[in-house]
């Protein structure tokens, strides 16, 4: 199962550093990333594989809030199919 992960925020050292060292700590696989500074914000889309994490999907949101907190960023994640059903025209 595949999850969208968007970060925003002041651009600052670390942040992916930081999101991929919580999703490898539990066991979510990066696929995917495209990330792009506008205007000295920092924008971020991961597509991450979430079926082997060590714990629930309501746990991998906690954790990424917990580091997004951290770093100063605001960090969402929905599973694949809904962000797909709310994006379609």
């Amino acid at each position: 199962m595949h999850a969208i992960v968007t970060v925003i925020g002041h651009d600052r050292v670390g942040i992916i550093a930081g999101i991929c060292v919580a999703l490898a700590n539990i066991n979510v696989n990066v696929l995917d990333i495209s990330q792009t500074i506008l205007g000295g914000m920092f924008t971020m889309i991961m597509l991450v594989d979430i079926k082997e994490a060590s714990v629930p999907f309501d746990r991998i949101a906690a954790a990424l809030d917990e580091v997004g907190e951290r770093l100063g960023v605001n960090i969402r994640i929905q599973r694949e199919d809904i962000f797909n059903a709310m994006h379609r025209v």
